[in-house]
């Protein structure tokens, strides 16, 4: 049941951003949750131009996979679904929830990492039919973005909850 919710909510905040648009930027739960300034690459390091002094988790490229994989068994034992707004991280503990922003066009998604990868070197993540589609980078096929951690809003209440206990 928490895990269905977990999607919903993923699923939600991810179509929420699609409504907001490129120019409009993040929608206003996300911009509550997370803010992120411009991010420049320079010399193997991250800098940020803006207040914000957090760095991103990752910048890289990032690719998709879609209907090859479907229904095939996922690292997390759950079958691939490519309309769902999952992802393939190497190191990432499954079920971690990033927010994953296309560094061209400013498009944002939440997606849930269900399982491992990418196998191709020099790539970071592998997002979902689905959530390449969200991001606007389903033609081009790789597109370099931004990750970060993020927390849905009902977790981290959820873990204070559980703290005080």
């Amino acid at each position: 049941m928490r895990r269905r919710f977990a999607e919903g909510l993923a699923l939600a905040l991810s179509i929420a951003s699609l409504g907001a648009g490129a120019a409009s930027g993040p929608s206003s739960l996300e911009a509550a949750k997370v803010t992120s300034p411009p991010v420049m690459e320079t010399g193997g390091h991250i800098t940020k131009n803006g207040p914000n002094k957090s760095r991103p988790y990752q910048v890289g490229t990032a690719s998709w996979y879609g209907e090859e994989f479907q229904g095939k068994q996922t690292a997390s034992g759950e079958p691939y679904d490519m309309l769902e707004f999952t992802a393939a991280h190497p190191t990432l503990p499954l079920g971690t929830f990033v927010r994953v922003t296309n560094l061209r066009n400013g498009k944002v998604v939440v997606v849930r990492i269900n399982d491992r990868g990418p196998v191709v070197d020099g790539r970071i993540i592998d997002v979902s039919y689905n959530a390449a589609r969200a991001l606007g980078f389903k033609q081009r096929g790789l597109q370099k973005v931004r990750l970060d951690i993020y927390q849905p809003v009902t977790v981290a209440k959820l873990e204070s909850v559980a703290k005080l206990k």
